[in-house]
């Protein structure tokens, strides 16, 4: 029988009534009246949340086998025993009636948006034995490179399927989403610090923090923490943020300035300026002058007469470029006033260095994202606060294992086809994905699909793709709907039909992480890092399997029995029971061994082993050592660079790879930096889409405290809160636009809008909101799906979206320093029309 779109949802209804029927018990919710009723007993179980990138240890109340509610892992240090409003939301998605029941095959060869794929279900043997086939066919034709592995969001148990299964089988396509949401960021902490990664802060100590272009209190990283130590930093200090939009934290700081989108360079510059003219620099850290001396505006200084401590360059900084960017100067370009520049950097200087710089891809993430990031963060290092109380910091060290090598299981065509270049194009000379300094090292995820549709360097003929939707994550994303209709074989693993399961040919059902899996996650943040379980605590509803470990050893099992065991010799003969030496024998024991493989250098610590880690859920180490990496940071100097000699080496290794010059490669990558400006942090003019003259509008993409990472779309719970979120409404998508430009326009409140850029129209509904800037529209990023599932989509048998998806709107570009898509900075430039 054929499963057609309507009949999925008819189904889904069924089960879904059903899954009412066996709702979680109302008990546990139940306030003590005194009334007798029925006792409904249950007991908390630790996990992690993986609604974000916090990584959150929690716990889930159990009752009769069912997920109830949540909280913060009351033994954690990092989450203070709380969890924002998206750990709430687990228990909604693990019994969302729409999940994917059961694994399904395609029926119909054609693919499309709006194209039944006329899925029917069949058992997993028949699902994974095709997919095996399908790989079989790639090392007959010895051509296992053109296998790609994509992955979305993961847990520490990814090298199973992202690196064994990939390099073993013999493709260097292991390619991650992480581009798509970071990078940049990471990119300005490692050409000054030496540190990619994302940033711990110190709130307790902290006398004055900054968001720059991030709200953690409702989408960066560590949320519940930042939700919890508000008080603490409103009593011990003060709050700026530094975003176009008011956000939560906007509306809980001291000081709020809204830039122009895209100039936040020119602000972190004319702060710099400012605070060295006035001798407000932090000398301790920094250093000073050898026989007395200061900064004059538009005056260089002689490189030779400033002597520093812990940094390098500070004086070629202020010749190259910070001499002349004056607050004034700023002004012209940002919108803000000089004396609201002044007045914050002199608020910093007398707090510091208790003071913290917090920025995010509100700031960075467009297309010459890497010097902005440079530029915002190299104010923590002029005011002393790297490393120091009430500063940012790098993650504490904690003792797991990796994965076991792999090499003796590879034969001559898997060396072969992992000599391949990797399908996303890093390395070339267009994309030097620079992480860590190392060209090529990086991911260009959205790159992909523009691959794919070339066939370059090579045409795909397979793919497995899982915790990953693409062509409704990715920008300009029809290209990875044009990518995804012509390739020749697609299985994903997901747990709801999402966009990019519509051009699945297998479709395999994922345990939901939260409360199905078996893994683990490493967790940083509060000056700790903590080894954070992940376990099944809840009955599988549905014939769902883990997707890293359970699935990756069952398809092992299938490729052996079409003659290619070395897979599954692999996983039997490295991945025995560390605490029995028992070999697995089934998808569930190889997830118990391989997650004990891991993390058994962390529960070893702990009196009762590995039964005391499943109870607790966390292995704790730190606190974080302060100045701990004062005079061996992990740059070329050894020191914090404000001219950086960490990447004067990258660029210059790419260029010489291709015989170029770094000016060159600079110019053909799309930044404005020639000569020593290369080299510091310093503000590049925004590379926009779209003339001002035509689009005179900066699209501004936001996110809401209530997105599961675009995954919470199909609850009724994100659509009945989302007025929660600054200038959003309930179960509407709306287009969010300053009074001011509306009247000048003649909208009004309500209006069908059309949405234009350089590249196309779309139709947006009008909401009138003062707290945007003029000249700026701004939209959540979460509606607009296509598919997905009842709530998510409008229709979803018919494939119309609800609402409109950013990605529709923002461009394909990128940071190309760093890899990273380009999806803030206000790069796009947009047109509003009444409909």
């Amino acid at each position: 029988m054929k499963l057609r779109r309507r009949d999925f949802l008819k189904t889904s209804a069924v089960v879904g009534a059903g899954a009412m029927a066996l709702s979680p018990a109302v008990g546990a919710f139940a306030k003590k009246t005194g009334k007798k009723g029925k006792n409904r007993s249950g007991e908390w179980h630790a996990t992690t949340c993986q609604g974000c990138t916090t990584w959150c240890p929690v716990e889930v109340f159990v009752q009769d086998g069912r997920a109830v509610k949540v909280r913060g892992n009351q033994n954690s240090a990092i989450n203070p025993g709380t969890t924002c409003p998206r750990g709430h939301m687990i228990p909604k998605q693990m019994y969302d009636p729409d999940r994917i029941k059961t694994p399904m095959k395609r029926t119909n060869p054609a693919k499309g948006r709006g194209v039944d794929p006329q899925f029917v279900p069949i058992s997993w043997d028949e699902a994974l034995g095709t997919i095996a086939d399908k790989m079989m066919e790639l090392r007959a034709a010895n051509e296992t490179h053109k296998f790609v592995l994509l992955r979305g969001r993961y847990s520490y148990s990814r090298d199973i399927i992202y690196s064994a299964l990939t390099k073993v089988f013999g493709s260097p396509n292991g390619i991650s989403h992480s581009s798509i949401c970071a990078e940049a960021e990471k990119s300005g902490a490692f050409f000054t610090q030496g540190f990619w990664g994302y940033r711990d802060y110190d709130l307790k100590n902290c006398k004055y923090v900054v968001f720059w272009g991030v709200d953690p209190f409702r989408s960066n990283r560590q949320v519940p923490r930042a939700m919890d130590e508000l008080k603490v930093l409103q009593e011990n200090g003060k709050i700026a943020t530094i975003d176009p939009m008011l956000t939560g934290a906007a509306a809980k700081s001291d000081v709020w300035l809204a830039p122009k989108p895209g100039t936040d360079g020119a602000l972190a510059s004319a702060m710099a300026h400012h605070i060295l003219v006035n001798g407000l620099w932090d000398r301790t850290f920094v250093g000073d002058f050898i026989n007395g001396g200061s900064f004059e505006a538009n005056t260089p200084i002689d490189e030779a007469s400033f002597a520093e401590t812990e940094t390098f360059g500070l004086a070629k900084w202020w010749n190259i470029e910070l001499l002349d960017k004056t607050p004034e100067w700023a002004s012209a370009i940002t919108g803000i006033d000089a004396e609201k520049i002044k007045y914050l950097s002199e608020q910093l200087a007398s707090a510091a260095p208790y003071v913290s710089i917090w920025y995010g891809p509100g700031a960075t993430m467009n297309p010459r994202g890497t010097y902005t990031a440079m530029s915002i963060y190299a104010l923590n290092g002029l005011l002393g606060s790297i490393d120091h109380e009430g500063g940012p910091l790098q993650d504490v060290s904690s003792s797991v294992n990796g994965i076991p090598s792999y090499s003796d299981y590879q034969d001559e065509i898997a060396i072969e086809g992992t000599g391949y270049p990797k399908i996303d194009q890093r390395g070339t000379y267009l994309f030097p994905a620079l992480k860590k300094g190392h060209s090529g090292k990086g991911v260009v995820t959205n790159n992909v699909a523009n691959a794919l549709n070339a066939a370059d360097p090579y045409d795909v003929k397979a793919i497995i793709g899982y915790w990953c939707n693409f062509p409704y994550s990715g920008t300009e994303n029809q290209r990875w709907v044009d990518a995804l209709s012509n390739l020749p074989f697609f299985a994903h693993i997901t747990t709801n039909a999402s966009e990019m399961t519509q051009f699945a040919d297998i479709v395999l059902p994922a345990a939901f992480s939260a409360t199905e899996k078996l893994s683990y996650l490493k967790v940083h943040g509060n000056l700790h890092t903590e080894i954070s379980i992940q376990q099944p605590l809840a009955e599988r509803v549905f014939d769902v399997r883990a997707d890293e470990n359970e699935i990756t050893y069952k398809l092992s099992i299938a490729l052996r029995e079409r003659g290619f065991a070395n897979l599954n010799d692999y996983f039997n003969n490295e991945f025995k029971d560390p605490e029995t030496g028992a070999t697995p024998t089934n998808e569930y024991e190889f997830a118990e061994y391989a997650t004990k493989l891991f993390t058994k250098p962390s529960y070893d610590t702990l009196s009762g082993g590995w039964n005391e880690y499943l109870e607790k859920g966390v292995v704790t180490t730190g606190p974080y050592e302060f100045k701990s990496h004062w005079g061996d940071f992990h740059t070329e100097t050894k020191k914090f660079e404000f001219y950086s000699e960490t990447l004067k080496k990258a660029l210059g290794d790419h260029a010489d790879k291709y015989g170029k010059t770094i000016d060159e490669l600079l110019t053909d990558t799309n930044y404005i930096a020639q000569g020593e400006l290369a080299f510091v942090p310093h503000y590049e003019e925004q590379k926009r889409w779209g003339s001002e003259e035509e689009y005179p509008f900066a699209f501004i993409d936001v996110r809401s405290r209530f997105n599961r990472e675009g995954r919470s779309q199909n609850l009724p719970w994100y659509n009945i809160f989302r007025r929660l979120d600054p200038g959003d409404m309930n179960w509407e998508d709306r287009l969010r636009m300053n009074p001011a430009d509306a009247a000048a326009l003649g909208l009004a409140d309500g209006d069908d809008v059309i949405v234009s850029t350089v590249k196309g129209s779309h139709n947006s509904k009008l909401l009138l909101w003062e707290g945007i800037q003029p000249g700026t529209v701004a939209k959540t990023y979460g509606p607009g799906h296509w598919a997905y599932g009842r709530f998510a989509s409008k229709d979803y048998a018919n494939h119309i979206a609800n609402g409109l998806n950013n990605n529709e709107v923002l461009i394909d570009d990128y940071d190309r320093i760093s890899g990273s898509t380009a999806r803030n900075g206000g790069f796009v430039g947009v047109k509003i029309e009444k409909a």
